[in-house]
C-alpha cells in the first residue's frame, strides 16, 4: 500500500493525501479544495469522495 496518492476530480489536480499517524492526511493543490485541508481520513477512496462532494458543492461544514 503506498503512501501518499494524488486526489483528482474531473482532470482537476484536488490534492494529495499522505499516510501518517491515524490516516490520511488531506494537502489541497488548490483554493477550491482548501476546506479540505489538514482532514484526515480512513484511506485515500475517502478523501476523494469528500473533494468531489466538494466540488459539486454537497459537502456541508460540519462534513
Amino acid at each position: 500500500m503506498s503512501d501518499s496518492y494524488i486526489i483528482e476530480v474531473s482532470s482537476e489536480a484536488a490534492g494529495i493525501v499522505v499516510r501518517g499517524p491515524g490516516g490520511y492526511r488531506f494537502f489541497a493543490a488548490s483554493h477550491r479544495f482548501s476546506r479540505l485541508e489538514g482532514r484526515i481520513f480512513r484511506n485515500a477512496r475517502e478523501a476523494e469522495r469528500a473533494a468531489r462532494r466538494l466540488a459539486s458543492g454537497a459537502l456541508s461544514l460540519a462534513s
